[in-house]
């Protein structure tokens, strides 16, 4: 694996090893406002419990955790099994709700997006339906996430033509996360998040969990009752909690 040192501030929490951010949805996005302004490359990962525990068995993605800029608690899971360590984290910060304000704190300056993933022309109407709700909100390009190895050069030819100050990839983890690693540094971009499935939110394909399912952490819930074939995947969360309450691999 590739050299990478990871920049973390003083306040993290180690679950499974993975040291997570406690600063908060308002410190995380000050945070990525001020990586834009300071001449690097920066990495930004919303790991939730299956992440995690994907990671104890995928030494690449876990490396890539652990050099990442900044890492924040995308799921209830990790802010509960923050509860066994001293510094606890003090809410989740999904990625769809980072890339929303980041939105707002970005439209009122120059400051550029580039939306790269998904299903062709998902990120082109996602790119359309935000310009729309945030008023002067720049997104400068917009790319699916088909390709194929020789498609490669052409995409990253693209985003570094932009140049945008975020880009944010949509390639499912871990995908995306392993796509930023290798190549963020030919994007000339300043920041790079891997969000998901965010596109297909943000485009309308597909809802958000009503708010009293996210406002009491069961939007996981709500997901598999829409989609019950990620059964087996939502089997890691009750893995995840036992290895937390017997192991306390919480620090």
């Amino acid at each position: 694996m590739k050299g990478r040192v990871g920049v973390f501030m003083n306040d993290v929490v180690k679950i499974m090893n993975v040291p997570f951010d406690t600063s908060g949805m308002n410190g995380a996005v000050k945070k990525i406002m001020g990586y834009f302004e300071d001449g690097g490359e920066h990495i930004i990962c919303t790991p939730n419990p299956e992440i995690v525990m994907e990671a104890q068995k995928d030494k690449t993605l876990f490396g890539i955790l652990l050099a990442a800029d900044l890492v924040v608690p995308d799921g209830v899971g990790i802010v509960w099994a923050s509860k066994f360590s001293k510094n606890k984290l003090k809410e989740r910060v999904s990625g769809y709700d980072l890339c929303l304000k980041l939105f707002e704190k970005m439209k009122d300056t120059d400051k550029t997006v580039y939306f790269f993933g998904g299903s062709p022309g998902v990120a082109a109407e996602a790119a359309k339906k935000m310009m729309a709700k945030y008023k002067g909100l720049k997104i400068v390009g917009y790319r699916n996430g088909y390709f194929s190895p020789k498609d490669e050069s052409q995409i990253l030819a693209d985003i570094r033509n932009a140049s945008p100050d975020l880009l944010l990839v949509g390639l499912g983890s871990p995908k995306q996360e392993k796509w930023i690693y290798d190549n963020l540094r030919f994007t000339c971009a300043k920041a790079a998040i891997g969000v998901g499935g965010s596109f297909d939110v943000m485009a309308g394909n597909i809802k958000r969990a009503p708010k009293i399912y996210r406002k009491f952490g069961l939007e996981w819930l709500y997901r598999l009752i829409k989609q019950p074939s990620r059964f087996k995947r939502m089997m890691k969360l009750p893995e995840f909690a036992i290895l937390i309450i017997l192991k306390r691999n919480v620090k």
